[in-house]
């Protein structure tokens, strides 16, 4: 069997009454251990007690041993040797041979303990000495059988002790183990729940001071990361559906419009530059929105000089500003670096330019400065500004201010509203300021 198949609350119940039916084997082994050599201590103190009461009885005449009071050969279990050399003084009426065999083995070796086994009888031969001289020997023995019966019996019932008691720990172990992965079990119900129909959910709200507690913590950590991602995705999804079915369906329009009718070349020449325009907003709309994907993903640790990046915009539009009468300036007073790709911050940067570079009359004013460890981009120009009802719907995806109808500027009403989601994405801010000279925008970007 393989624990590693098994439920959690299996391999621990298993483990507990394993690691306790070891406990117990430990013990019960140990006690019988212990008991058993308490009761042969016992049992030798017998028949030490029985041998000395055995010499005290015996005295000398002329030189030999001699019995002056003979043994109670009547006593329960009282077997008795008392030899004179090799001759024999007293002894049991009754003698098993193979103690008597044991016996004579005990008189010529003079001392000592011996059992014999077949009888279940333990012997002690103790010397009698006259001086230095060795008269006899006095051998006592006794059944072991009771001491044996006890320690059996003591076996038994240990061993039928720790089976009750390793089930009673069998039982309180699946009780307590069931107990304390209830709650881990309801987690991962709800978390399954929630996974699927309600990411907002959340186990605990406080710090967590135990273990089902950080259990409950990680588990909110992944669904607000889970619920953080699919709302990314969702939407990313919906900005994409919504981008870019403007700049497609004047495609798709201005094809339709060139094959339905006879058109000069001239015509067919400006309906082509108008589908490549659009064209090219498409293709604008989809890399800002893949790089907004991009940003939001990454973990901050691309960086880039400020003043370069924007620098490189402005060089883009100077050609373009130069026929329009317009000059547009860059100031950027220290070395600044910005916590985002320089292509990213180019992308930021451009639609706010270049809707600068449309409204303007002549002038537009680019300024970099340092704020409270975040980078401050500023765009002003002389046009007519925002009005200040548009501030925020300007930056909301397709609308068009009244102003930008009025003066006829092309556009597709898609770059403040990319601008805004891809400084966001980098953990800035873009918004239109109030300004009584002209249009004013400030970009804010986490420095490095």
């Amino acid at each position: 069997m393989r624990l590693g198949r098994h439920t959690l609350r299996a391999r621990l119940i298993v483990g507990a009454v394993a690691g306790a039916a070891i406990a117990l084997a430990v013990l019960i082994t140990a006690f019988n251990l212990v008991l058993d050599a308490r009761l042969r201590t016992d049992a030798d103190n017998v028949l030490r007690e029985r041998a000395t009461t055995v010499l005290r009885g015996l005295g000398t005449v002329d030189g030999r041993l001699s019995v002056i009071e003979a043994p109670d050969l009547g006593a329960v279990d009282a077997q008795t040797w008392i030899f004179d050399g090799e001759r024999t003084l007293e002894q049991p009426s009754q003698v098993d041979p193979r103690n008597r065999q044991a016996v004579l083995a005990l008189a010529l070796a003079g001392g000592g303990f011996r059992t014999v086994d077949a009888t279940d009888t333990r012997l002690l031969a103790v010397p009698v000495r006259q001086g230095t001289q060795r008269l006899g020997s006095v051998i006592v023995g006794a059944s072991v059988s009771p001491y044996e019966s006890t320690a059996s019996s003591a076996l038994l019932g240990s061993i039928i002790l720790g089976l009750l008691i390793l089930a009673a720990i069998a039982a309180l172990s699946l009780w307590l183990i069931s107990h304390a992965l209830r709650p881990v079990a309801q987690m991962t119900a709800q978390a399954a729940d929630w996974g699927e129909h309600d990411l907002s959910r959340r186990f605990f709200t406080g710090e967590p001071n135990d273990e089902l507690t950080r259990l409950a913590s990680v588990f909110d950590g992944l669904l607000a990361r889970l619920g953080q991602s699919l709302r990314r995705e969702q939407r990313l999804t919906a900005e994409i559906s919504h981008e870019l079915r403007t700049p497609l369906s004047k495609i798709l329009a201005e094809t339709e419009l060139a094959g339905g009718r006879d058109r000069s070349p001239q015509e067919h020449q400006a309906s082509l530059q108008l589908i490549g325009r659009h064209a090219r907003d498409l293709q604008r709309v989809l890399e800002t929105l893949l790089a907004s994907a991009r940003t939001a993903l990454s973990e901050g640790t691309d960086a880039s000089d400020a003043a370069t990046s924007a620098a490189r915009v402005v060089e883009r539009l100077d050609e373009s500003l130069a026929a329009l009468g317009k000059s547009i300036e860059l100031v950027c007073q220290q070395p600044v670096r910005v916590a985002l790709e320089g292509e990213v911050l180019e992308r930021i940067l451009s639609p706010l330019l270049e809707n600068a570079a449309r409204f303007a009359r002549e002038r537009i004013r680019l300024d970099i400065r340092a704020v409270d460890g975040d980078v401050v981009f500023e765009i002003c120009d002389d046009g007519p500004g925002v009005d200040p009802r548009d501030r925020e719907r300007i930056f909301d995806p397709g609308y068009r201010s009244h102003r930008a109808h009025a003066d006829m500027h092309p556009g597709t009403g898609l770059g403040l509203s990319l601008v805004r989601r891809l400084a966001r994405a980098a953990g800035g801010e873009v918004e239109a300021r109030a300004s009584s000279n002209g249009g004013s925008f400030a970009v804010r970007l986490p420095a490095r």
